[in-house]
């Protein structure tokens, strides 16, 4: 950080230190005039106010926390850049890429520094590598076992879940039903196709997925009709009328949807049939996506897990669907 926010951090650190240690002197120090233990003169509500000093262990124990405080600013990172003595760090704030991550993180193990990130990232690999490697490789070590083998070891099953938790319940949420923008992967309606090596180039790649916006093209009449009709092909009861002027207009939609609304994996372009709605499908929501368009980003994990890891995580993800289907 620069030298300006690195003082005022360190200004503000140790100033909150220096008046909490002020305060409590001043509470510690009897300037009311009367005598401890006596009337202080004061009552309320039959109340007598009695002049008695702070509890000696309340006070030291405010000491001894200021003093933990001086301490550990003096042995870790608290004070702008100042690195502490110990010279220890979660993790190289420096880094803005995945290359630098990596390199940073090589950098790190090699140099054996105390960034916390790497040693438990070292912890991790000694203690689970080779459980990631023996569910994932047939027994030479040297092939990945197909994702539908895979998927019928009830362990790996396992395995895999915690790894989608732990990286991608942000967005599809732990039980893997998505939320509004994000697809539930418990419901068969795969953008991209739900093969099971599809599935895995969708995590180990990333894809993107754009809505045009068609509000320009159609106008306010014409995304109200597209709308009506697209409802009606997933079963909604709409108004006639507009879903018979939004067929027609819906001819700039069929490049990508088809021209009867079920979608093309090609393009990650959903259907339109089955009624389930990736930002919503309520009526002001399908509105908003043929009027504003949309753009959805699922990252690539490739260089963050590794191949074996996503050949877990995507053997997990097309069994849900398998149990879907049965």
């Amino acid at each position: 950080m620069s030298t300006f926010w690195s003082l005022w951090i360190s200004i503000i650190t140790i100033g909150t230190l220096v008046i909490m240690g002020c305060l409590l002197f001043w509470c510690s120090r009897d300037k009311m005039g009367v005598e401890e233990g006596e009337d202080m003169g004061h009552e309320y509500d039959g109340i007598r106010e009695i002049n008695n000093p702070l509890p000696k262990w309340w006070s030291y124990m405010f000491w001894a926390t200021i003093a933990f405080a001086v301490l550990y600013l003096f042995l870790y990172p608290g004070l702008g850049n100042y690195k502490g003595f110990l010279g220890w760090t979660s993790s190289d704030q420096t880094v803005r890429s995945i290359e630098e991550s990596k390199a940073s993180l090589a950098n790190a193990q090699q140099n054996k520094r105390l960034d916390q990130y790497a040693r438990e990232l070292d912890a991790a690999e000694a203690k689970y590598g080779e459980t990631f490697k023996t569910l994932a490789y047939d027994a030479s070590g040297n092939t990945l076992l197909p994702i539908t083998d895979i998927a019928a070891n009830s362990e790996a099953i396992k395995v895999g879940q915690r790894l989608f938790i732990q990286n991608c319940s942000q967005c599809h949420g732990s039980d893997a039903r998505g939320q509004a923008g994000y697809p539930s992967l418990t419901d068969n309606a795969w953008l991209y196709g739900g093969e099971a090596e599809t599935i895995k180039t969708t995590i180990m790649e990333g894809r993107q997925g754009v809505m045009p916006a068609w509000g320009d093209a159609l106008g306010e009449d014409g995304v109200k009709e597209v709308t009506s009709y697209v409802l009606g092909l997933s079963g909604r009861k709409v108004n006639a009328k507009e879903a018979a002027a939004g067929k027609s207009r819906f001819v700039v939609c069929a490049a990508c949807h088809g021209t009867d609304g079920k979608g093309n994996p090609a393009f990650g372009a959903p259907d339109l049939t089955d009624n389930i709605w990736l930002y919503g499908g309520s009526r002001r929501a399908v509105e908003a996506t043929i009027m504003h368009g949309r753009h959805g980003v699922m990252p690539a994990w490739k260089d963050v897990l590794g191949e074996e890891k996503v050949q877990l995580i995507s053997a997990y993800v097309w069994n849900l669907s398998e149990k879907t289907d049965k």
